[in-house]
């Protein structure tokens, strides 16, 4: 959608448009979070590999909670969200390169796909199964991993992603989800998606709140209850981010910023600089030749050769690489 100016709800500056993660503040319910808005890098993700459309609306789904989640690193390095599961899709990864590069992939059983699809089991959990999530933060060779990881019980994305907070960082957190196809004008159908994350943080938790980046520019004391206690807060909050509907987080013509002028200017939003997002694909002839030359033997890579070629397509965006066995040291 175009930009436009804001400034009859107090913004100083145009709107956010797609692509971008806006993080925001409500200062008298004590809360913080981030609220993401996906249009052509998301279309892209899903469009690279012709998805079915339940697939590509839950990788879409895991695409959000990845750029909710991973948004808030301070440093160069990656978040990566992973399911493996016993359903129809059996693994989802997402790979968020900080501050701004995502790629994703699903692999899925086909024949299981069709049947889910023919029993009209479609859901998420029912796509998903059982199995687990991990969500992994790296921060480069010379740095520890660290790793979380939650069983997937047969429910959504949203629901493992509140146990994930509950277990890992006991901070009380609420996630919405939404993926969907949209078409403006008579164009072809073109996926997009959005979501929010908020956490509940008084001040006696004030350590635990990350930076946010920039200045906030969208604040509304004259209008907010001040006669609030802490538990009324978080759930004046819920309350409120519960009557968002998905058409609302995925609406093209409705951006981040509105949406939340909507639905906290009662209580008070500050929106703070937006973080821009691309698909952007870490792949590379170097790093896959590497692979190869560290991973594999000579003899096996003389068996992976096809017509005197290795042929090596990357999973996320579909390059091809083409290696000769008789190109590595040994």
């Amino acid at each position: 959608m175009s930009t436009a100016d804001l400034s009859a709800f107090g913004l100083d500056r145009p709107e956010s448009g797609d692509d971008v993660v806006v993080p925001f503040t409500l200062d008298r319910l004590d809360c913080r979070g981030r609220i993401v808005r996906l249009g052509p890098t998301l279309n892209s993700i899903l469009n690279r590999h012709n998805y079915p459309a339940p697939v590509a609306r839950l990788l879409g789904e895991a695409v959000v909670l990845a750029s909710l989640i991973g948004s808030s690193l301070k440093f160069e390095g990656r978040f990566i969200l992973q399911t493996q599961t016993d359903g129809p899709v059996n693994l989802l990864v997402v790979d968020l390169d900080a501050p701004d590069g995502l790629r994703g992939y699903a692999r899925f059983d086909a024949d299981a796909l069709q049947q889910a699809i023919t029993r009209g089991e479609t859901r998420p959990g029912q796509l998903l199964g059982k199995g687990h999530l991990a969500m992994t933060v790296d921060q480069g060779a010379y740095m520890e991993r660290y790793q979380g990881i939650v069983a997937l019980e047969g429910g959504t994305l949203e629901d493992v992603a509140h146990t994930y907070f509950k277990q890992s960082e006991q901070i009380p957190t609420l996630v919405r989800l939404a993926v969907a196809e949209h078409s403006l004008k008579g164009s072809e159908p073109r996926w997009r998606a959005g979501g929010a994350l908020v956490q509940f943080l008084p001040p006696h938790g004030e350590r635990m709140m990350p930076d946010l980046p920039g200045d906030g520019n969208f604040d509304n004391p004259e209008t907010a209850d001040s006669s609030f206690v802490e538990d009324d807060k978080w759930t004046t909050t819920r309350s409120l981010l519960g009557t968002v509907g998905d058409d609302e987080l995925a609406d093209p013509e409705l951006s981040g910023e509105r949406l939340l002028f909507r639905l906290f200017h009662e209580t008070g939003v500050r929106v703070f600089d937006p973080v821009p997002l691309e698909e952007r694909c870490t792949c590379s002839a170097e790093r896959i030749e590497a692979m190869l030359q560290d991973n594999f033997t000579a003899d096996e890579r003389i068996d992976m050769a096809v017509d005197g070629e290795i042929e090596v397509i990357c999973e996320f965006c579909s390059a091809d690489y083409h290696f000769r066995p008789e190109e590595f040291s040994h």
